[in-house]
């Protein structure tokens, strides 16, 4: 069986299925990584080096907390409670500096170590780089240089080109002088959906560009159904990002409750993830705090278990977002298989999606979203349930299975040539 060296950093979900699932067509994977908090699935042959965190001097300087976000703390330190601040502006720039090209860099010598170590022991077939960080990037480029075997460059999330840049226009010019150079002697480069595929092609010029999604594990699947709540829930997990607008599903939610279609006390609406103070006032605006409660961060089975038993999942797309590439949750929403109500202004691949694998609904305005919630409680009301419609066969071809796949016929490939 061949051998892959896959250079992650954050793991996420596509990391785990995509190790997962690799031996099953020749190819068995290293994982080269930073510090792990938790144990890894015994089944992963993972390769933990040291790391040096570039913040640490002004963490202990300023007694911030090493393990909780920095521009959260400050803000809080500071009393700032807006989305946009002169303090963000402040910790964006003093981070266009310390941060370059990115707050992991810190990671990279002993990544390049213990990768020539690797190399040098075992005979690796190929190497896969995935980002962010994309630190993870400048490792892989050493080793190629070093040791001429293939490199598919793999981005989560883009570079210079990502659509959540934060950065001054200066930085950016310096992010895609390095981007360019950096995977200049990439073999491939692969990305999450097709129109940010066609990003990378029309920067990296020549270079092959491959779009493969992310997925969800299919032993995750909710097979049997679990039983679901016997109120109307309607469940989101996950961070709930400044970008993500929740009003028009909260007014929505509220003017069906004022006309009494329908019943408060039969309705739920559940956050798990890290709670967010905007969150709370905007549900307070809405005068939903009997009816929305953010419950903090859970475990993840917890967080499928409670996906699983709800009548209805709700993701909220970002307002204005370019169409690109899929959350990450919308995938374990397909395996929970449960309906889906998505929000936003209905130019995110979110909706193609759905209306494919017919696992729910895409909603760009509030009388969108409001008719659908009525539609769907009617349902309830009558048949005791919101009936799942998912097709089957074609949201397997999210799985993670299927990433593999797609994923070894490029080393196949490379390393046949």
């Amino acid at each position: 069986m061949k051998k892959v060296l896959i250079i992650a950093y954050y793991w996420g979900t596509r990391i785990p299925g995509l190790v997962k699932y690799l031996p099953e067509f020749g190819w068995q994977p290293v994982i080269l990584t930073a510090p792990l908090i938790e144990k890894p699935d015994a089944q992963f042959r993972v390769v933990e080096t040291s790391y040096r965190d570039v913040l640490s001097f002004w963490k202990r300087l300023f007694r911030l907390n090493p393990d909780e976000d920095v521009r959260r703390q400050v803000k809080k330190r500071f009393g700032v409670t807006s989305k946009n601040s002169l303090v963000d502006f402040i910790l964006t720039c003093v981070g266009e500096v310390v941060n370059y090209p990115d707050g992991d860099k810190g990671w990279k010598p002993f990544a390049v170590k213990a990768g020539d170590e690797l190399l040098q022991q075992e005979n690796i077939d190929a190497i896969i780089s995935s980002s962010s960080p994309v630190t993870s990037h400048l490792i892989a480029k050493e080793l190629k240089a070093k040791y001429k075997i293939p490199w598919v460059a793999d981005f989560r999330d883009l570079w210079s080109q990502n659509h959540n840049y934060s950065y001054s226009p200066i930085r950016k010019l310096f992010d895609r002088r390095l981007e360019l150079k950096t995977l200049s002697t990439a073999d491939a480069l692969v990305t999450v959906s097709q129109p940010w595929a066609d990003k990378l092609s029309t920067l990296h010029k020549g270079k092959v560009t491959y779009a493969i999604t992310n997925g969800f594990d299919p032993d995750t699947v909710n097979i049997p159904p679990a039983g679901l709540t016997t109120k109307f829930t309607i469940t989101y997990t996950g961070l709930v990002h400044q970008r993500h607008d929740a009003s028009k599903f909260f007014a929505a939610l509220q003017e069906s409750i004022s006309e009494e279609i329908m019943n408060p006390n039969e309705v739920e609406v559940r956050f798990y993830g890290s709670a967010m103070e905007w969150l709370d006032r905007e549900i307070e605006q809405y005068r939903l705090s009997n009816i929305v409660k953010q419950y903090g961060r859970v475990p993840v089975q917890v967080a499928r278990e409670k996906q699983r038993e709800s009548q209805l999942l709700l993701q909220l797309s970002w307002e204005g977002r370019e169409k690109a590439g899929y959350s990450g949750k919308l995938f374990e929403y397909l395996a929970a298989q449960r309906p889906i109500l998505a929000t936003g202004l209905g130019n995110d691949m979110t909706e193609e999606l759905l209306d494919e694998t017919r696992a729910g609904l895409y909603s760009s305005t509030v009388e969108e979203i409001k008719s659908i919630l009525n539609e769907l409680y009617s349902e309830y009301k009558n048949m005791g349930e919101v009936i799942y419609k998912g097709d089957e066969a074609k949201i397997n071809r999210y799985s993670y299975r299927e990433t593999a796949n797609k994923f070894t016929d490029i080393l196949d490939h490379l390393t046949q040539k």
